[in-house]
């Protein structure tokens, strides 16, 4: 049995991983989802001071409270700043390191500087100088998962887009998983983390047939995708 524990996605929360939970139960699996602070059921706790390093601290929280121990940290999109983070400040609580369609910042990189059509950015619509509204919704979305994820997602604090993540490089020995959603969607930013992963890190590369949210649109696919990577935990 392996833990897996997700840092979830922009305007995203802990709810969103509901369809994976009994099907990581199924293989034998624990799924724990932290909600990070301002988002999902913590969104009354939204403040313009919220900020990438927020977000590390509330997984780093439930790891060493929680203490877990070897478990499989997985970053989802913009989670994959949050899981940089936290695997670079406690690599020995982890066992393996997943990013799926993520971002893979550098030591002194936002978000914001990892895609020309990263939130925060000059042509992103502002509902208040500091929050950013979600982006649109994967193509392939059915109108089920859209009536359940729309009244959920809320904006999310800019200065998680904004601030430079810093690194030491600790977790550069962690085993680590890209897998990457290779169905075509407007503005795929997460193609050139699967290359450089590839071309650059020796990573263990895998691809999944969907959009940029497998956990709500491909969920039986991506637990099997899990389960063998758990098998390597």
């Amino acid at each position: 049995m392996a833990t897996f524990v997700v840092a979830h996605g922009a305007w995203q929360a802990g709810w969103a991983w509901k369809k994976m939970r009994p099907r990581l139960r199924d293989r034998g699996h624990e799924l724990i989802t932290p909600t990070y602070t301002g988002l999902g059921e913590r969104a009354h706790l939204a403040t313009p001071e919220v900020d990438l390093e927020t977000h590390i601290a509330d997984v780093l929280g439930v790891l060493q409270c929680e203490d877990l121990r070897d478990v499989i940290l997985m970053g989802h999109s913009y989670g994959g700043m949050v899981a940089t983070g936290v695997a670079d400040r406690v690599p020995e609580r982890l066992a393996q390191l997943v990013y799926l369609d993520a971002f893979v910042p550098r030591s002194g990189q936002a978000l914001v500087d990892l895609t020309p059509q990263a939130p925060g950015g000059p042509a992103t619509p502002k509902v208040e100088a500091w929050r950013v509204p979600p982006n649109p919704t994967p193509p392939d979305t059915s109108e089920a998962d859209l009536a359940w994820i729309m009244p959920r997602r809320v904006p999310q604090p800019r200065r998680t887009f904004e601030q430079a993540i810093k690194l030491t490089g600790a977790s550069d020995r962690i085993e680590t998983t890209y897998i990457y959603c290779t169905r075509p969607r407007p503005g795929d930013v997460f193609r050139q983390f699967a290359e450089r992963a590839r071309r650059e890190s020796g990573w263990r590369c895998l691809e999944i047939d969907a959009t940029h949210n497998p956990h709500i649109t491909a969920p039986d696919a991506l637990a099997d995708l899990l389960d063998g990577v758990a098998s390597r935990a």
